[in-house]
């Protein structure tokens, strides 16, 4: 694992989205497109406003995310949908080759056609983030880091549910969902490439928690130091107690 620490949230979201672009661009070049997945919520903000600028001909893009609460509509303003189109797919100078979505029907069909859709080919970059509690995608603590099917349906716990109400997405607690459609974290592993983006300070206490950590399902990001080419990207803030613990 490579660990980058920027000066600010902005020039996190700079940096990463670079790279990403070269990335995609790298994979265009070599097979003729590019599959990528993507993570959503408020540390993923100065990240996708600059991934939109980037110069890539995202024709040749396929986009799956990686999770969405079971039943949402997508015109809630909690949608992981929504926020995907309004800050990612909307923006794009050109359409993406295919938008892949986690539609929030939890039914085993829906989620094997998802399964099957999303492992036709390998996964070239995947912009996995990091919540509060240590998740990756939805995958809570205890999580399951040995089930095989790509999509599954978890339990959101109380700090997950949480951090949703906190970033504003809802107006009460009792208003946040407690399940969702989650990628398992075996299929998440299995991108050639993970870039994850974690600035802000309420993102401290789980990075310090996934760098003094060896790998364990209570402490879920813990996982993705294990995989062969990731780089985390911290601003200030949200490196600071791992540089107090001297983990950094």
């Amino acid at each position: 694992m490579r660990i980058v620490v920027l000066s600010s949230a902005d020039e996190l979201g700079e940096v990463c989205a670079a790279r990403t672009a070269v990335l995609l661009n790298k994979a265009i070049a070599e097979k003729g497109e590019a599959r990528m997945l993507v993570s959503t919520g408020a540390s993923q903000f100065t990240m996708f406003k600059a991934l939109v600028k980037q110069d890539v001909d995202w024709s040749k893009v396929t986009m799956f995310h990686l999770d969405e609460y079971t039943g949402m509509p997508d015109t809630h303003p909690a949608s992981f949908r929504k926020y995907l189109r309004e800050r990612f797919v909307a923006n794009l100078p050109k359409p993406l080759k295919e938008a892949v979505w986690v539609e929030g029907d939890p039914s085993p069909a829906a989620l094997k056609a998802l399964g099957d859709k999303l492992t036709e080919k390998p996964i070239d970059i995947g912009l996995i983030g990091v919540g509060e509690n240590s998740h990756i995608a939805f995958n809570d603590p205890p999580a399951n880091f040995d089930v095989e099917d790509p999509y599954i349906v978890v339990q959101l716990d109380e700090a997950c549910r949480r951090q949703q109400l906190g970033e504003g997405w809802f107006a009460t607690l009792d208003d946040v969902p407690k399940t969702a459609i989650s990628m398992s974290c075996k299929q998440i592993m299995k991108c050639k490439v993970i870039l994850s983006a974690v600035p802000y300070a309420v993102k401290a206490k789980a990075i310090e928690r996934m760098l003094a950590n060896d790998t364990t399902n209570m402490v879920p990001a813990t996982l993705l130091k294990t995989h062969p080419d990731m780089t985390l990207y911290l601003d200030q803030d949200s490196s600071k107690l791992a540089k107090e613990e001297g983990l950094l």
